[in-house]
């Protein structure tokens, strides 16, 4: 596709919301994931005055006089704050000054988590609602503004999923050509083939190293950053393991621990949390380590071979993107116990545990092994065990247990 395409993002939703009830909402995510546009395009923000701080102009007015910036215009939308992170104190100001409180006065967006970066002292607690842009899904991409139907599967009885699939409309789709189509608007929407893309990449994280990174924290050594990017890329879907990254790069531990912290907190790199309620099994408690774009992580890897893996996480960065949308937000865990029986997603919504395992093939009985486990362990909970997989057929696995063609749901 060639030109100009907005996607609608499912996140606006959310933050109309937010816009009814915060006097601020922070939109952050990765660079490149829309955040601009967005903004920009979102009909609920068309009183506001867009800034940018990736404008020289806009920084010096921010630094010299940061109140005056902030009350330029009754609406603001101020896009890349985390340039300028001295920004939120005169933000902060402006709020508490307001009497009675506006609600949607500022819209600030970020390429970094403020609330993890050190250099940020100011959080807006009580005063700002924070959204997260993950890249687009499968459904965005299509231009329908939705992630895969998890909501439905919740609030559906297990033994109605089948049919309940079945009756939706959708064009079966290899996996693999979705994951390499990345999640990031430009390479997704605009970009006519795989080495268009790769070039895409290149320039990308030549500027996520030699800019975005040295905003967040002084890096020495990008040799080092990328030598443990590529490390990462690597171990997609495994364990978070530093000693053996440390071992395995040549970069001391110490400094392997801060660069996935930085990964994490530039939104590039997503540490999944185990699930770890111990009922009768020893469980493996450590996190395990995905990438914000499976495509962005192939071609960080140096292959052109994508793995199981890279459908997991294409799976994950769907169940992110809805979860972002849901009030309460849900969690989104894995499951593995010390003899590795492994589930690879587990949605625990409220006092539900929905199941869901990736396999890149056709389902086979054997593949259920963990989820038939998961449901004699949290029987009371189980809200039904998913098998998502790169065939064609749904099968009623086992009770409670259905495979499904993974372009069904996403």
């Amino acid at each position: 596709m060639n030109g100009f395409s907005y996607a609608p993002r499912f996140a606006a939703g959310l933050l109309r919301k937010a816009l009814a009830v915060s006097p601020v909402v922070v939109l952050m995510g990765a660079r490149q994931t829309g955040k601009s546009t967005l903004v920009q395009h979102e009909p609920s923000l068309s009183d506001h005055l867009y800034l940018t701080l990736d404008d020289p102009d806009v920084r010096e007015r921010t630094r010299l006089a940061p109140d005056d910036l902030v009350r330029s215009a009754p609406r603001l939308a101020l896009d890349e704050v985390q340039r300028e992170p001295d920004l939120l104190l005169a933000v902060k100001r402006a709020v508490d000054s307001d009497r009675p409180r506006r609600n949607g006065r500022f819209v600030l967006t970020g390429s970094a988590n403020l609330l993890l970066m050190q250099r940020v002292s100011e959080s807006l607690a009580g005063r700002a609602i924070y959204v997260n842009l993950w890249p687009l899904t499968r459904q965005e991409r299509l231009g329908r503004g939705v992630p895969g139907i998890w909501s439905d599967l919740l609030s559906t009885p297990a033994d109605e999923w089948g049919a309940f699939i079945e009756q939706r409309q959708g064009t079966p789709v290899d996996w693999r050509t979705a994951a390499r189509e990345s999640g990031y608007p430009t390479p997704a929407l605009e970009l006519p083939d795989q080495e268009a893309r790769a070039l895409w990449f290149d320039g990308y994280i030549r500027t996520y190293l030699e800019r975005d990174l040295q905003a967040l924290s002084a890096v020495s050594d990008l040799v080092d950053f990328r030598r443990l990017m590529r490390a990462a890329s690597h171990r997609l879907g495994g364990l978070v393991n530093q000693a053996e990254v440390a071992r395995d790069t040549g970069i001391p531990r110490a400094t392997v621990q801060r660069y996935l912290g930085l990964l994490e907190t530039s939104f590039q790199a997503f540490r999944l949390p185990a699930y770890s309620v111990n009922r009768t099994k020893r469980l493996i408690k450590g996190p395990k380590l995905y990438w914000s774009d499976p495509a962005l992580a192939l071609w960080l890897s140096g292959s052109t071979e994508l793995t199981g893996a890279h459908l997991e996480n294409l799976v994950l960065v769907d169940l992110l993107v809805w979860r972002e949308g849901q009030i309460p937000k849900p969690e989104v865990l894995y499951w593995r116990t010390t003899t590795d029986r492994e589930v690879d997603f587990v949605i625990e919504s409220g006092d539900r545990l929905l199941a869901i395992e990736v396999k890149a093939g056709v389902p086979r009985y054997a593949h259920t092994t963990g989820l038939r486990l998961f449901r004699e362990e949290y029987a009371d909970r189980f809200a039904g065990g998913l098998l998502l997989h790169g065939g064609s057929e749904i099968v009623q696995m086992s009770d409670g247990i259905l495979a499904a063609p993974w372009w069904r749901i996403l």
